[in-house]
Formats: structure tokens, sequence, C-alpha cells
């Protein structure tokens, strides 16, 4: 890719395992209390951190970086956690809890640090600018503009069981790993582009970068815009 949305610094990737469970999807939900009830103050954590960073940015023209680390944290342990329950069951291994990077673990994010943010921006990029987005995530994410909002405040596990296009792909997934044992994987591909679109509006209105997260469904575990060849399909 030659345009310049071709390098988005959002890099969100996965790896899809060659065989599953035919049956641990029915008991996730249980298994993933203990990260919902992590998750839950990691988000109000991580709101507390963007409204510190709007105004540093602001004042600065920068994201202090150890608030930058913690937020990117905050997105990598819900990408984990969505990759193995109810946004994707792409993987039977259970989350780690750590906002680091683990290398083993079949699900990964990283957002490269920004050395200089628009003051300017900061003031509508998080609630103006990326209401186009909230659009479409309300029809891919489900639960109308509400749960594509929500993408800010709590991931969006709820949008995932809100009757939207995602909830409905994972149903259907959910219903052939339990048949067969195996993930579809033109269908994980459609999966894995909508959670990364959700990740980069994510990223975005929690003002980690200044680009536009492009209106482009980049589908599969390899993420487009990074040359990291260890993350496969």
């Amino acid at each position: 890719m030659t345009d310049s949305l071709a390098t988005y610094p959002v890099h969100v990737g996965a790896a899809l395992e060659p065989s599953a469970s035919r049956g641990l999807w029915l008991v996730k939900w249980l298994l993933l209390i203990p990260h919902i009830v992590v998750l839950f103050f990691l988000w109000v954590a991580f709101s507390i951190v963007s409204v510190i960073a709007f105004f540093a940015i602001l004042i600065t023209a920068r994201y202090p970086r150890p608030l930058f680390e913690f937020n990117v944290g905050v997105l990598r342990w819900t990408w984990r956690v969505n990759y193995y329950g109810y946004a994707t069951l792409g993987t039977d291994r259970y989350p780690p809890f750590t906002l680091a990077e683990v290398a083993g673990y079949p699900a990964h994010l990283d957002v490269p640090y920004p050395e200089r943010l628009s003051r300017g921006l900061v003031l509508v990029k998080w609630w103006l600018l990326v209401l186009p987005h909230f659009v479409v995530l309300s029809i891919l994410v489900g639960g109308g503009l509400w749960a594509g909002s929500r993408v800010t405040s709590d991931g969006w596990n709820a949008g995932a069981g809100g009757g939207g296009l995602l909830a409905l792909l994972v149903l259907i997934a959910a219903i052939v790993l339990l048949f067969t044992g195996r993930y579809p994987k033109e269908l994980y591909d459609f999966v894995l582009g909508i959670n990364r679109w959700a990740l980069r509006v994510a990223a975005y209105t929690g003002l980690m970068t200044d680009r536009y997260p492009p209106f482009r469904l980049d589908q599969g575990g390899a993420d487009p815009d990074t040359a990291d060849e260890s993350i496969v399909d």
C-alpha cells in the first residue's frame, strides 16, 4: 500500500489457532468474570488518564509517556479479552492479567508513542470528528450510536451482545465451532476486521494519535499496517 493510511499507527494483530474446543465458548462468560471486573476499573482509570492527557496535550502538545503506555496497556488487555471472549472467540488460551505485551499470546496490539500531538485537534477529535465512525460502529458492533461511543469507556463487550453484525458473526462462528471444532477462515477474517476498526477508533478517541482512522475494513489476523510477520492468520 502506498497511501498514507497504509501506515496507520494502531497495530492490531492475531493468529488463528488451527483447532479449538467445541464447547469451551459455552462457559467463557463465567471464566471471564475476573477480567470483566478488572477491566471495569481499568476503563475508569483509562477515562481519568485521558482527561489528564487532554490538558497535557492542550498545554504542551505532548501525551505524558507513562500515561500513554498505561492506556495502550488497557487497550491491549481489552483486545486479548475480546479475542478470547465473545467479540471474537479466536482462542482457547486464557488471557494473561497484564498491561504488557505477551509475545506468546495470539492477540497483539501496539500504538507507537507520538512525540507531538495537535493542540487544536485534541479539542474536537474525541467527540466531533469521530462521529462518522460511531455511526459505522453502531452497525458493526451494535446497540445504536450509544454502543459505538462505548468503545472508549469499557471496550465493546456490551456492543458484542447488543444485536450488531459482530454479535451475529460470532454466534455463527460459535455454532460452527460446536459442530466442527474449526473457525471458518472467511468469517474469522471479517470478525477481525470489525475488531480492528473498533480498536483504531478507541485509540483515536483516547487521544493517542492525530491520524484519522481509515474507513477501511482490514480483514484477517495480520495487520496490514505493520511489518511484523510473526503475526499470521
